[in-house]
Formats: structure tokens, C-alpha cells, sequence
């Protein structure tokens, strides 16, 4: 357990980002917080150190990742295929299925470690969504959870039509965090056409700009997801 504990976060605006840069990035912060863990398993009180937490947010170019937990053959597309709709994929180490990044989505990556707000991965991920479902009550729109599903639906009580805004897969080691969410804002839905998205076979996926019918700016939707998850996980800024 940390006995330094520190719910300062450091936050990273990467923009477009290529996903294996982007992966690689959160793979050295995660080794670099594993690293300070295991000295502090050993190291006397007054040498202990503080791990740190960060927040990225990015997106990237088209491509598709599937989950270590999840089934090639929800990629709906070959190599040459995938070439043409200008598109790479990738096979990684989140739990879940198959899913799309591309242009328009928001992506969070939060390299926390869990020690410093509280060690529950189930609590992690239904924070986490609570900050999306706050967000898209900011647009208006009713947004929850369904039994036995992560991510965040539309359409979710009556599951008459029940439709996908944030999907979400996680890693944890030693209880520190990478992977996270990706939040539909002005994403180009056609490119879900090409998967089967989560393995899920009988519920759509949407966007905000689907749903209200605008393109929103995506600094002003970035600022609101952040605003929800710092008051969630009593975040500090740095």
C-alpha cells in the first residue's frame, strides 16, 4: 500500500496521435509508477515516494483494437481492406473486445495509480463512466449504463433502440491504470460498419453529433469530461 499518498494528475493534451506512440507512452509512464512501487516496498518511511498520476487525452487516426480478451473475427476486414479505408489495427493488452478510434473521438487515457483514490477496478470503471453520463447530461441527453455491459448507452432503460456513446477497457498492474475510454463526440460512425463493435451484434453505436445533430467543439466537450472526472476521483490539476 502507498504511504505517500497524492491525488495530484498530471494532464497531457496529445492531440492526434498515432495509437502505437500513443501506447508506447503509456506503457513507460506505467513502468515508471511500477518502478516506484517496488522501491517503496522496501525503502524505510522517510524514503518513501510518491507515485504520480496522469490524464491524456488524444485522438487518433483510424484504427481498430481488439481486446486480449476478444475475438478476431469481429474484425470484419482484411489487411487489403483495411489498407483501403486508410485504417491499421491492432491486437493489445486491455480487457474487452474489439473497438474503433479515429477522428472526432475523444480518448482518455488515465495512468493512475488507484492506491492514492481507492483500490476497486469495478468502482474504477463505473466512475470513470459516471464522468461520461454527467458530460452528455451537460448536451441534454440521458445517458446511463446496462446490466452486464461497460461503456455508457443511450436509450439504456427502455433498450428499445439502445445505442453506444463511450466505449471503455482497461489494464491494471500493481493498481496502476492505462487504456480508458473513447468517447464518440463528432466520430465518423461508418467506420463501426467494419467491426463487430465490442462483439456486441444487437445494439448501434452513436456520437453526440449524431445525437443533437451538430458538430460540438471537442476543447469544450474535453474541458466538461475533465471537470467531472477531477470532482469524481477528487483530482488536483498540475
Amino acid at each position: 500500500m502507498n504511504t505517500v499518498l497524492n491525488k495530484k494528475v498530471r494532464f497531457e493534451e496529445l492531440n492526434l496521435i498515432d495509437y502505437q506512440q500513443a501506447w508506447d507512452y503509456q506503457e513507460k509512464l506505467l513502468a515508471e509508477n511500477v518502478a516506484i512501487k517496488a522501491h517503496n516496498r522496501n525503502a524505510p518511511a522517510d524514503q518513501q515516494r510518491s507515485t504520480t498520476n496522469h490524464l491524456l487525452f488524444c485522438q487518433h487516426p483510424h484504427v481498430y483494437t481488439l481486446g486480449k480478451s476478444g475475438h478476431p473475427d469481429n474484425l470484419l476486414v482484411d489487411a487489403t481492406q483495411l489498407t483501403e479505408i486508410q485504417a491499421t489495427y491492432y491486437k493489445i493488452n486491455r480487457g474487452g473486445d474489439i473497438t474503433y478510434h479515429g477522428p472526432g473521438q475523444l480518448v482518455g487515457y488515465p495512468i493512475l495509480d488507484l492506491e492514492n483514490f481507492f483500490t476497486d477496478i469495478h468502482r474504477y470503471m463505473r466512475t470513470l463512466e459516471e464522468a461520461i453520463i454527467l458530460t452528455c447530461a451537460d448536451y441534454g441527453l440521458l445517458a446511463g449504463r446496462i446490466d452486464g455491459l461497460t461503456g455508457v448507452w443511450l436509450d439504456f432503460e427502455t433498450l428499445q433502440n439502445p445505442r453506444k456513446i463511450c466505449a471503455m477497457g482497461v489494464k491494471c498492474s500493481r493498481w496502476v491504470t492505462m487504456h480508458g475510454f473513447a468517447f464518440n463526440v463528432n466520430t465518423d460512425l461508418s467506420y463501426f460498419g467494419h467491426i463487430v463493435p465490442c462483439g456486441i451484434t444487437d445494439k448501434a453505436v452513436t456520437s453526440l453529433q449524431q445525437e443533437l445533430g451538430r458538430e460540438l467543439p471537442m476543447a469544450e466537450v474535453e474541458e466538461k469530461v475533465k471537470g467531472h472526472l477531477a470532482a469524481l476521483f477528487g483530482m488536483e490539476w498540475v
